[in-house]
């Protein structure tokens, strides 16, 4: 079962995030360490991810107007391809529905197998640039 709570430990999810991230920022020269991202994580909605109470993940949205921004979505690669992104997705579509959001936005390194993910999520491309895809989907 996946379970979702506020974060407990920033510094933790900060590490959790550049474990993951750390081909990706390497390949595409971002020079991001665990303090950087913990600083400007503060101010964003940050969710465990719990499967079977295990924290296995952290999710993290900010929200204007009218857009929803998944801002991170990491899961650590063993738990991965077990639908549990697919959940975190759906919880930050409730989360959306809550602030009033019409639209669920984010951004993905072009060559993120996340990319795949986000398409069966009804996500469709925005635009692009030279690393990332711009992507968004109505919330329903």
């Amino acid at each position: 079962m996946v379970t979702f709570r506020q974060a407990k430990n920033l510094a933790k999810a900060a590490h959790f995030t550049l474990s993951n991230m750390q081909p990706y920022y390497e390949q595409h020269s971002v020079d991001w360490d665990e303090a950087k991202i913990e600083k400007m994580t503060q101010e964003l909605v940050n969710l465990d991810i719990l499967f079977e109470e295990k924290l296995v993940g952290v999710v993290r949205l900010s929200f204007d107007i009218e857009e929803c921004w998944l801002r991170d979505l990491q899961v650590d690669q063993r738990y991965q391809n077990r639908g549990i992104g697919s959940i975190a997705i759906a919880e930050a579509e409730r989360l959306a529905k809550e602030h009033c959001s019409h639209i669920l936005k984010l951004k993905v390194f072009k060559n993120s197998p996340a990319v795949h993910l986000y398409k069966r999520q009804g996500f469709g491309l925005t635009s692009e640039d030279d690393r990332f895809y711009y992507m968004s989907r109505a919330v329903s």
